[in-house]
């Protein structure tokens, strides 16, 4: 059977200062897998986007500003991650610098700007405390994971740096 992810970006956007990451809490909808979650911003790739082109247009449609500069920190394959066990391969990113003024909520949730030393305090996908410091580290190298999940939960972790 042929491997047909649903393939998305995940993005972190950082403050000017670096200390800081915006990230939405889920708390606007009430069917949505992610209630109650903070996460990154992002979402699937359209036909025609190159995965940059598409994470510059899912931060632009949530947060209302414009990439300057980003780098790709990863890849992860979360086989069995979606709400009717879709496989989802995610293309991670960095955003160090951005132009405009972040909106404070769109239809998804509030957007915050958290302290990256009280990112792992908050509620999130228990798979984000695996892959967040990989992130976030100072290796220059990206990270390539794998993280099945099944009935919501994560099954295992792995992954390696090239």
């Amino acid at each position: 059977m042929p491997y047909t992810p649903i393939v998305a970006t995940l993005g972190y956007v950082l403050s000017p200062d670096r200390r800081k990451v915006l990230m939405i809490h889920r708390n606007a909808r009430p069917d949505d897998q992610h209630l109650g979650k903070y996460n990154g911003l992002g979402g699937k790739m359209e036909p025609g986007e190159d995965i940059a082109a598409c994470m510059r247009r899912e931060i632009h449609e949530e947060a209302g500003i414009a990439c300057e500069t980003m780098h790709l920190r990863g890849t992860l394959n979360w086989p069995g991650f979606g709400k009717q066990g879709e496989d989802w391969l995610g293309f991670i990113f960095v955003i160090d610098s951005f132009s405009g003024e972040p909106y404070t909520a769109n239809p998804e949730g509030t957007l915050e700007w958290i302290d990256l030393d009280h990112l792992m305090e908050l509620p999130m996908w228990e798979g984000d405390r695996h892959f967040l410091p990989l992130v976030f580290d100072r290796d220059p190298r990206p990270f390539h994971g794998v993280m099945p999940y099944k009935d919501g939960r994560m099954q295992s972790w792995a992954y390696t740096r090239l």
